[in-house]
């Protein structure tokens, strides 16, 4: 369902992007702070950063569509002993943002997302077999663009997928979820 649901919206968001206004293309890069959800214990949040491009598609005045693609470091802190460790997840996001304009420059914005693991470390060991491929994510955040095309965003992507492909025998499996809260700076032309 969740991958139809996701389809639903690229295809929305394309059909949207051939009745726009006015497109402008751009870039943004940011701050994340991560952590799991779900059945998962952990120790606090990895910091890490998102790098990528965006493309706005105005249908209205006061609203457009803004499909995304982003490099994100997620994961989750976990304290062993005396050792602080990370999980180290990183992802090639794809969100398709909905923004609403309140009044000029201002907007707030919320979409699905789906994320591809690129690569997954628990400190220097390669664990990306314990985790699935795909990840699904609802976003969440406002945003402020100056008239000269320079943008802030904030926002929260609630993870909506079990990222955990990890079995013990015997043991019930720990449902795991991505929550990043990230703050964005960027700039459209």
């Amino acid at each position: 369902m969740k991958k139809n649901l996701l389809s639903v919206a690229a295809i929305m968001a394309f059909g949207f992007a051939s009745q726009a206004q006015d497109i402008k293309f751009g870039a943004k890069a940011g701050l994340n702070i991560a952590d799991f959800g779900g059945d998962a214990e952990t120790d606090g949040s990895r910091t890490g950063f998102h790098v990528g491009a965006v493309a706005e598609f105005k249908l209205t005045e006061q609203f457009s569509i803004q499909p995304e693609l982003l490099y994100s470091m997620q994961g989750a802190s976990v304290k062993e002993g005396d050792m602080d460790e990370d999980y180290k997840l990183d992802y090639l996001n794809v969100p398709i943002m909905a923004k609403y304009y309140l009044f000029e420059g201002f907007s707030i914005q919320a979409g699905p997302q789906v994320g591809f693991l690129m690569s997954a470390k628990y400190g220097d060991t390669d664990i990306k077999d314990s985790f699935k491929s795909i990840d699904f994510a609802l976003n969440g955040g406002v945003g402020y663009e100056l008239p000269l095309g320079v943008f802030f965003q904030a926002r929260y992507s609630a993870g909506l997928a079990d990222i955990n492909d990890f079995d013990v025998e015997g043991a019930e499996a720990t449902k795991i979820n991505n929550n990043v809260f990230s703050l964005s700076v960027g700039y459209k032309f």
